[in-house]
């Protein structure tokens, strides 16, 4: 099977089902997102990581992919059974930001990303998925998308945040406060 079909030269593609749609309309927006989101984790998973947070951002990274295939198709429009995001999924991330949530010092700060490139590229995915559920939420005002998507990403952020902080303190990085210059 050839990578390249041509079918996309003149500004569309094709949902799973087969409906064309533009190029830059919001659901592609939305899953190229998520896709970047992915591509920006497995930056996470190239950094030594402890062997609980390797097999959780696996995971995660498959959730994505089942959370990019669920808005790439249009549920009438397609006969293909497709997995889905469930509240098990939602509620496995939960518990990774609580058992992570244990060994860390509370917040009395907004905390400035950075300090370690692994760090940053948390922060970075973060970022990233806020994106997503930004652009997921836009989507939802035109078409009908299952609530899961959007807790899952909303989920994810907090998870790559708590993640950034367990990080710190396991590269022994120092975390720099935000403190408001006020005047």
């Amino acid at each position: 099977m050839k990578v390249y079909t041509k079918k996309g030269d003149k500004g569309e593609t094709s949902l799973i089902g087969g409906v064309r749609v533009s190029k830059d309309s919001i659901r592609i927006e939305a899953y190229g997102t998520v896709d970047e989101l992915n591509s920006f984790i497995g930056m996470i998973r190239d950094y030594e990581l402890d062997k609980d947070s390797q097999t959780i951002i696996v995971k995660i990274q498959e959730d994505l992919f089942t959370l990019g295939a669920m808005l790439a198709s249009k549920k009438p429009d397609t006969k293909m059974k497709l997995p889905e995001i469930n509240e098990m999924d939602i509620n496995a991330l939960e518990n990774e930001i609580d058992k992570m949530e244990t060994s860390l010092p509370p917040m009395k700060n907004f905390i400035l990303p950075g300090g370690h490139p692994s760090i940053s590229a948390c922060h970075t995915s973060r970022s990233i998925c806020r994106r997503a559920e930004r652009n997921v939420i836009t989507l939802s005002k035109e078409e009908k998308i299952d609530e899961r998507i959007v807790k899952y990403l909303n989920r994810l952020s907090d998870f790559l945040f708590v993640l950034a902080r367990k990080l710190t303190v396991s590269t022994g990085t120092k975390e720099i406060p935000w403190i408001p210059n006020v005047k």
